[in-house]
């Protein structure tokens, strides 16, 4: 209906035991009402059958804007500016509802975040998109944002389970380096010694892939052995040094997980010490500078992580949240692809 009638929302009150302003500000998803009240009048609303219309709120946001920050890196720009088109393109979806977003990107995974948080704080926003890169220094100021400060806090591509945030979205990360380490034993031959480049064991994402691959490859080739575990924190140089250093010390290595984006430095050290090809790369997530390392056989498969889903699901969430006073789920998975040389044309990034 377009409009409650007045009797409809005197009883909304009663039954929330809150004034008529509140029972106004709670179903046209205005910032001055708390979470806690919000949720009574909009349960009161829906046991009474009445669901405010998105025309009478957009008429009520043009008022009063909703303010969503968003704090993801930069770097590795491969995966990340496909996560900020997603936020930025659903977000002007809702422009019209009186959604606004504050872009507060850091330089790279971990920098920068508790400084682009408090400068959130200060500008309003009743969300925060947010990556964390060291969970345990931001855990405070999500907490403080969820508790203090009435803030929803949506971790996306990274999650920080252990604060008050209130969902995360991804690709499952265990469930990622499990599915990474059935294809690579599938496809390496022998005794299957193979490394993991990660970015940060720190990051709670990284440090899932991790154990989802060295639980998995133990199940499919109890014999195999992961030699090396590398922290390259998702830089180019140092992934690339690193590789090289690895090819040399480990001359029958048969494979290398690339748990995160920043593959193309492990390609190109195994071109340059000749492996390529022979030592099979499981990547992450797909562009267009990994295309010719696809087609040519250096990357044998790539676990893509809808990146760019990743980025609209948080939006959307925060959307029916505010506007239809959804739940937020702990957690929001998304199902891994397997992109192969086959296939790889029909992924957004390519396509």
């Amino acid at each position: 209906m377009a409009k409650a009638p007045k009797t409809g929302v005197r009883e909304i009150a009663r039954i929330a035991g809150v004034s008529l302003g509140t029972v106004d500000r709670a179903l046209h998803g205005r910032a001055e009402v708390s979470e806690s009240t919000r949720k009574k009048v909009l349960a009161a609303a829906r046991q009474l059958g009445y669901q405010p219309n998105l025309t009478a709120r957009a008429l009520a946001s043009a008022r009063s804007t909703t303010r969503i920050g968003v704090c993801i890196p930069r770097e590795i720009r491969f995966f990340y500016d496909q996560v900020r088109d997603g936020i930025l393109d659903e977000a002007k979806r809702y422009s019209h509802l009186g959604l606004e977003v504050l872009y507060q990107p850091v330089p790279a995974l971990g920098t920068g975040e508790s400084a682009a948080l408090r400068r959130m704080f200060r500008s309003n926003v009743r969300a925060i998109i947010l990556t964390p890169g060291h969970p345990g220094r931001v855990a405070p100021l999500i907490d403080e944002a969820e508790k203090a400060r009435n803030i929803r806090v949506v971790c996306v591509a990274s999650d920080d389970s252990a604060s008050a945030r209130s969902t995360a979205i991804s690709v499952e990360p265990y469930l990622n380096g499990a599915l990474a380490a059935e294809l690579m034993a599938k496809m390496s031959p022998g005794p299957a010694r193979v490394a993991v480049v990660t970015g940060m064991l720190a990051t709670e994402d990284h440090a899932r892939k991790v154990q989802g691959f060295a639980a998995e490859l133990q199940k499919e080739r109890p014999e195999g052995q992961i030699v090396a575990v590398i922290e390259d924190h998702q830089e180019e140089s140092e992934s690339y040094r690193k590789c090289l250093q690895l090819l040399k010390r480990e001359p029958e290595l048969s494979g290398i997980y690339v748990s995160t984006a920043n593959c193309l430095p492990v390609c190109r050290a195994l071109r340059e010490n000749g492996a390529a090809g022979r030592v099979k790369v499981i990547a992450t997530d797909l562009f267009k500078d990994a295309v010719p390392w696809l087609e040519n056989g250096t990357i044998a498969a790539s676990i893509y992580q809808h990146p760019y889903l990743q980025g609209q699901s948080a939006v959307r969430l925060l959307v029916d949240h505010f506007l239809q006073g959804a739940e937020l789920p702990r957690v929001h998975y998304l199902n891994p692809a397997v992109v192969l040389r086959a296939n790889l044309r029909l992924f957004r990034e390519v396509g």
